[in-house]
């Protein structure tokens, strides 16, 4: 028995290889609204999104952490009041961001990503931005909304005014226009599955129907479930 001490042998990197995705499992939570391809979930979407498989697109606009729902409008006065079309809100839903490990976490169950608001967040760099330009200056709101995007295209911009955006209606403090909406999955033509974890009021799950796309949209406010619903299941979309 050879008893010479053999020379150390360096330890080898093991190859990284990627996860294979994992078969999902029934979602335990009953669909708050399912039709034509489109489905809403009335819950926290940290529950529902493992359950869920992989989708073609994300399109979504999350809560910003700046505080928007709990402010009021130069109109003052609590939630319901208008001036030339514009609602006062007086809520809390937008107080926190949603947490860094959330927002990647949603990035992963899609090929491609569309995210509102990508500016309030930390993601990876991108030449992809895409820019609604409201079409007015010095306004007291923002002159225009960035979305962060993975696609490796130039920036792209839509233009579409606030006047025509308070002609769509509006059940959600940062609803998004269904024009801009519609242009996002223009975007991004092969996408069949959409998903939207933060649904509000269902403007992309509108989009996705009239666009023929399936969409599975996640929304925790049950008032907001109600609102998408609503939309989906007139005979004229808005």
């Amino acid at each position: 028995m050879n008893t010479e001490t053999l020379p150390a042998t360096p330890m080898q990197p093991v190859p990284a290889t990627p996860m294979q995705p994992v078969a999902p499992h029934p979602v335990p939570f009953a669909p708050y609204y399912q039709q034509d391809g489109i489905t809403i979930y009335n819950a926290d979407c940290r529950q529902v999104l493992p359950f869920l498989p992989k989708f073609d697109l994300l399109l979504t606009d999350p809560p910003y952490g700046i505080g928007y729902g709990g402010k009021k409008n130069s109109v003052g006065g609590t939630e319901g009041r208008t001036k030339n079309g514009w609602k006062t809100w007086k809520t809390d839903w937008d107080e926190e961001a949603p947490p860094s490990w959330l927002i990647d976490m949603i990035q992963d169950c899609a090929t491609w990503s569309i995210v509102w608001g990508g500016n309030y967040y930390s993601l990876p760099p991108s030449m992809g931005w895409l820019v609604w330009d409201k079409g007015q200056r010095d306004f007291s709101l923002a002159d225009a909304e960035l979305a962060w995007t993975n696609r490796n295209k130039a920036i792209r911009c839509f233009d579409y005014s606030r006047g025509e955006m308070v002609r769509d209606g509006r059940v959600h403090p940062t609803q998004k226009p269904l024009a801009l909406m519609r242009w996002c999955l223009s975007l991004v033509p092969d996408s069949q599955t959409i998903l939207d974890p933060f649904m509000g009021s269902g403007t992309t799950l509108v989009a996705a129907k009239l666009e023929g796309r399936q969409a599975v949209g996640i929304e925790i406010n049950e008032a907001y479930c109600e609102s998408a619903a609503k939309r989906l299941s007139q005979g004229t979309l808005f």
